[in-house]
């Protein structure tokens, strides 16, 4: 089978678009996905060719936080903490701690399964990549957090 996912095609377009600040349909960028995904599949020296910058700018943008997802770059996760001052603070300071952005944050003091004294916090965060999220969530693991991803 010669076709690429969604995902492939998620990190590819994101390549084209930080590294060689070109702007390609999906379609367009099928090769790249390809050889992406199985570089040793194609003898060298191969050339990709990229084609086609019709795409659509809200389709771009989910293209792109796609691919930043697939890259372990964009992390989204929920938390609960004691509703309590300072508690929110200490949260961000251990993501801060880390090297994580914090892009978003929402948090809530109602919701099922939510006691009293809880509160849940939906965070959306920017990582480096795939090890250093997982060194983020280590960090909250160690700092005793109990985190949901997704």
């Amino acid at each position: 089978d010669d076709a690429v996912d969604e995902e492939a095609l998620s990190r590819a377009l994101l390549l084209a678009l930080e590294r060689a600040k070109l702007v390609v349909e999906p379609a367009g960028a099928a090769g790249l996905a390809a050889v992406m995904e199985d570089p040793t599949a194609f003898e060298p020296p191969v050339v990709v060719v990229l084609s086609g910058g019709n795409i659509d700018p809200l389709l771009l943008t989910k293209v792109v936080r796609h691919g930043l997802v697939a890259a372990g770059r964009f992390l989204s996760l929920q938390v609960r903490i004691p509703d309590r001052p300072g508690e929110l603070a200490r949260l961000l300071g251990v993501l801060g701690d880390s090297g994580a952005n914090v892009l978003d944050v929402e948090h809530s003091r109602t919701g099922q399964g939510l006691h009293v004294d809880e509160v849940e916090v939906s965070l959306q965060l920017e990582t480096r990549g795939g090890d250093h999220a997982a060194d983020v969530l280590e960090a909250l693991a160690a700092a005793s957090y109990a985190v949901d991803v997704g």
